[in-house]
């Protein structure tokens, strides 16, 4: 079996490491990496609970290869809380009751955020349109959209609190 080296950053480290030409990404982050957060689902790209950020853009790692990633920033749930400051899409989450067993709730937070980067204002429908790649088999999705929804808001009061108003 051939083995590559690639390079990469996961959550803001670089990483280097070999791998064979068929391990997925999923495998590499959650077995060599330990970032257990990336949860195995489906295994076919259609529950979403694997989904990760790669250069930004929403990628189920459990139909990506590892070797694809090489040259990439990718971000897994466990890069988006700073210390103790958890994103504002988690907090969402936790706070309108977004989870409930938490098994695909990576996935939704991941796809949530690639979401909210290239819609900050998004609609009731778009939210949904945005999330119909992950599949949640607890909340019946009206929290999972409104924990969105709220974090649209919460990130929008960030920026302007950030924006010094004229004097």
């Amino acid at each position: 079996m051939s083995l590559h080296t690639i390079a990469l950053v996961v959550n803001g480290e670089r990483q280097e490491t070999q791998v064979s030409a068929r391990r997925l990404l999923a495998d590499l982050l959650r077995d060599d990496l330990h970032l257990t957060g990336t949860k195995r689902g489906c295994e076919t790209g259609v529950c979403g609970a694997c989904s990760v950020l790669v250069d930004g853009e929403v990628v189920k790692s459990c139909l990506s290869l590892a070797v694809h990633a090489d040259g990439c920033a990718i971000t897994t749930v466990e890069g988006l809380a700073r210390g103790d400051e958890l994103h504002p899409v988690q907090d969402a989450f936790m706070r309108c009751g977004g989870l409930q067993c938490g098994y695909c709730t990576p996935g939704f937070v991941m796809a949530s955020c690639a979401l909210l980067a290239k819609n900050p204002h998004p609609t009731e429908h778009e939210v949904r349109k945005g999330l119909n790649g992950n599949l949640c088999r607890c909340t019946g999705y009206s929290q999972i959209v409104e924990s969105v929804m709220d974090a649209a808001e919460m990130m929008q009061k960030n920026v302007q609190e950030k924006v010094p108003h004229g004097n």
